[in-house]
C-alpha cells in the first residue's frame, strides 16, 4: 500500500503539482479511481500525444475526490490506495516519455506497444520492479544503457522498430526469459548475449543478420530460437550442442547446407524453407530423435534418404517446391499427419494420388513396399473363381492394404458386391472418392468395428448421414469437394477423429460440431464461404494443430484466436480482412498468432 503522501511531508520525486484540468479531458477520473484500488491502469487506443501528468502522479498526490468529500468509507480511503503495478498505453501517437516515469517505481508491467516513440527515457532504469516491458511497434533507433538495470525484467519486446545495434550491458538482463528482437535492422548479435542464462526464448527474424555468434550455444534454457528472414549463410556449429531446444526457425535465409545436432534431443519443429539447401543426408536426420515438424520447402533438394523414415516421431513434411524426383517407399510407413509435395518433379507418384492428399500418398509409398516383395496372387484379374460383378472390386487391396476401394467409378450408388467382397477381411480404409454419391451408403455402417480413414471427397453430397456418425474408429476423414453447408450434431460422437477436410463445399460458419470433436488436430476447411469463427470455443480444442481457413469470407479476425497457442499451422491468405496485412501473414503461424494477442483488449 503506498503511504499518505503530499499531507505528512511530499514525496522528494514529487515536483509540483500539476493543474489537473488537462488530465480530467484525456483520462477519466472514474478510471484513475479504479487504478488507485487495483493497481492497473489501461490508456490503450485513446489518442494520446503525450501521458498526462496525473498518470505519473497518480500515486504521489492527493486525489481530487478527497477534496469534495470529507467522510470515506472503507472502500474510498485514498490514502491507502495501491501502488500502480501494470500501466498499458498502447496504440497511442505517444512520440516520448518524460523521466516522470521515475514516479511508478512500483511498475511490474510497462506496455507502450504501438506508438511513435523514438527514444526511452533514461529513467526506466529505475523501475527495478518492472517485470514486463513492451516497446514494440514504435520508432526506437536506439536503448538506454539503463536498460540494462532492469533486473527483475523477465520480457522484453522490441520487436517492429528500427533498431540496427545492441548496447552494452543488455547481457546484465540475467532474469531475462523472452526476448524479441524480430523486424528490427540488427546486422549482428553481440556475443555477451551468451550472458542471458535464463533466456527460453528469443526472436531474431526479419533482420540484417549475416552470421550468429558462436556463444549463443551457451544459453542452457533456450527452446525458442527465431532466426527466420536473414542473410544467414551457415550455423555455427555449437549450436548443434543446444541441449534444451525445441523449436528452430531458419526459415527465408542463404543456407547451402542443413546443420548436423547431435545433442538437440528435445528439437521438436525444424523450420528452414526458403534456403539453398541442396542435399540432406542421412547425418542430418539421424539424431533428431523428438522431431514432429520438418519444414523443408522450397530449397533445392533432388532427393530424399531412406534414413527419413528414422524420424518415427515426425507428424509433418513439408518438402514443396524442390527437384524431388523420387521418394523413397519407405516413406510411407511414417505416421505423417501432413506431407506437402507440390512443386517437385516427381516421376515415381501420378499426379492425381498427390491430389488425393497426405494418407493417400502414404498408403501409394507402403503398397510400392509390397510390390517390391513377392508377387501377388491375389490380384484383381478375372478368374473362373471370380463372380463377373467381383471383378470390379480390387481384392487384392482388400486383402494386402485392408483398403476398400471404389473411387472413380463416376457412379451414383455403391454396388452391394462392393461391400460383399470385404467378406471376413480387416478393412481400415474406405475410399470412395470420385463418384456422383448424393449420399452415404448406408452399408457402411458394416465396417463400424475397424475403419479408421473415410475418402468421400469429390462427390455430390449435401448432407451427411447418421451412419458415417457411428464410426467410431474414425480418425481420418475427407469431404471436401462435395455441397456440404451443415454438419449433423451427432458428429460429436467421433471421439477418436483427428483430422477432417471440408474444403471446397459451401459452409457459411464453422460447423459447431467441430468445437466439440476435442480429438481435433487438423481442420481443413478452405474455398468456403466461412464469415466468422469463434476464437474462445476454439481455444477448447487443445489438440488443434493446424487450421487452414483459406480462401473463405473473413472480414474480422478475431484478436482472442491469438490465445490458441497449440496451432502451429494457421492458414488465412484469400478471405477479404484487413488486418493482420499480408507482410504478417507471410512470416507464419508464430508471427500471426503473437500480432493477434498483442491487439487483445485488456
Amino acid at each position: 500500500m503506498s503511504r499518505l503522501r503530499g499531507v505528512a511531508g511530499r514525496d522528494p520525486r514529487a515536483g509540483f503539482k500539476p493543474d489537473g484540468r488537462d488530465c480530467r479531458a484525456s483520462v477519466p477520473q472514474g478510471l484513475l479511481k479504479a487504478a488507485r484500488k487495483s493497481g492497473q491502469l489501461n490508456l490503450s487506443g485513446r489518442n494520446l500525444s503525450e501521458v498526462p501528468q496525473c498518470v505519473w502522479r497518480i500515486n504521489v498526490d492527493i486525489p481530487e475526490e478527497a477534496n469534495q468529500n470529507l467522510s470515506f468509507s472503507a472502500t474510498e480511503r485514498w490514502w491507502e490506495q495501491t501502488d500502480l503495478t501494470k500501466l498499458i498505453i498502447s496504440n497511442n501517437k505517444l512520440q516520448s516519455l518524460t523521466d516522470d516515469l521515475r514516479l511508478l517505481p512500483a511498475l511490474t508491467v510497462l506496455d507502450i506497444h504501438d506508438n511513435q516513440l523514438t527514444s526511452l527515457p533514461s529513467a526506466i532504469g529505475e523501475l527495478e520492479n518492472l517485470q514486463k516491458l513492451n516497446v514494440s511497434h514504435n520508432k526506437l533507433k536506439t536503448l538506454p544503457e539503463e536498460i540494462a538495470k532492469l533486473r527483475n525484467l523477465k520480457g522484453l519486446y522490441l520487436q517492429h522498430n528500427e533498431l540496427t545495434y545492441i548496447s552494452e550491458g543488455f547481457e546484465q538482463l540475467s532474469n531475462l526469459e523472452d526476448l524479441d528482437l524480430s523486424n528490427n535492422r540488427l546486422a549482428t548479435v553481440p556475443a555477451s548475449f551468451s550472458s542471458l542464462s535464463s533466456l527460453v526464448r528469443l526472436n531474431l527474424s526479419s533482420n540484417q543478420l549475416k552470421n550468429l555468434p558462436a556463444e549463443i550455444s551457451r544459453m542452457k534454457r533456450l527452446k525458442h530460437l527465431d532466426c527466420n528472414s536473414n542473410l544467414l549463410e551457415t550455423i555455427p556449429p555449437e549450436l548443434a550442442g543446444m541441449e534444451s531446444l525445441e523449436l528452430l526457425y531458419l526459415w527465408r535465409n542463404k543456407l547451402r547446407f542443413l546443420p548436423e545436432f547431435p545433442s538437440c534431443r528435445l528439437l521438436k519443429e525444424l523450420h528452414v524453407g526458403e534456403n539453398q539447401i541442396e542435399m540432406l543426408r542421412a547425418e542430418h536426420l539421424k539424431h533428431l530423435n523428438s522431431i514432429l515438424v520438418l519444414d523443408l520447402r522450397d530449397n533445392k533438394l533432388k532427393s530424399v534418404p531412406d534414413e527419413i523414415t528414422l524420424l518415427q516421431s515426425l507428424e509433418r513434411l513439408d518438402l514443396s517446391n524442390n527437384d524431388i524426383s523420387s521418394l523413397p517407399y519407405s516413406l510411407g510407413n511414417l505416421h505423417l499427419k501432413f506431407l506437402a509435395l507440390e512443386g517437385n518433379p516427381l516421376r515415381t507418384i501420378r499426379r492425381e494420388i498427390i491430389n488425393k492428399g497426405t494418407q493417400e500418398v502414404l498408403k501409394y509409398l507402403r503398397s510400392k513396399i509390397k510390390d517390391d516383395g513377392p508377387s501377388q496372387s491375389d490380384s484383381i484379374t478375372e478368374t473362373a473363381m471370380t463372380l463377373p460383378s467381383e471383378s470390379r472390386v480390387n481384392v487384392h487391396a482388400i486383402v494386402t492394404l485392408k483398403i476398400l476401394d471404389y473411387s472413380d467409378k463416376q457412379t451414383a450408388l455403391i454396388p452391394d458386391e462392393v461391400f460383399d467382397a470385404v467378406k471376413s477381411n480387416i478393412v481400415t480404409s474406405i475410399n470412395f472418392s470420385k463418384n456422383q454419391l448424393c449420399e452415404i451408403p448406408k452399408r457402411i455402417i458394416e465396417l463400424k468395428e475397424m475403419v479408421s480413414d473415410v475418402n468421400l471427397s469429390f462427390n455430390k453430397l449435401s448432407f451427411i448421414s447418421l451412419e458415417l456418425c457411428m464410426l467410431h474408429k474414425l480418425t481420418f476423414l475427407d469431404l471436401r469437394n462435395n455441397f456440404l453447408n451443415s454438419l449433423p450434431e451427432e458428429m460429436e460422437s467421433l471421439i477418436r477423429l483427428q483430422v477432417i477436410n471440408l474444403s471446397f463445399n459451401r459452409f457459411k460458419i464453422l460447423p459447431e460440431v467441430l468445437y466439440r470433436i476435442l480429438t481435433l488436430e487438423t481442420v481443413l476447411i478452405s474455398n468456403n464461404q466461412i464469415g466468422s469463427v469463434d476464437p474462445e470455443k476454439m481455444k477448447t480444442m487443445e489438440n488443434l494443430t493446424t487450421l487452414d481457413l483459406q480462401n473463405n469470407d473473413l472480414l474480422h479476425i478475431p484478436p482472442e484466436l491469438g490465445n490458441c497457442v497449440n496451432l502451429r499451422t494457421l492458414l488465412l491468405d484469400g478471405n477479404p480482412f484487413r488486418v493482420p496485412r499480408a507482410a504478417v501473414l507471410m512470416k507464419g503461424t508464430a508471427a500471426i498468432l503473437e500480432y493477434l494477442r498483442d491487439r487483445i483488449p485488456t
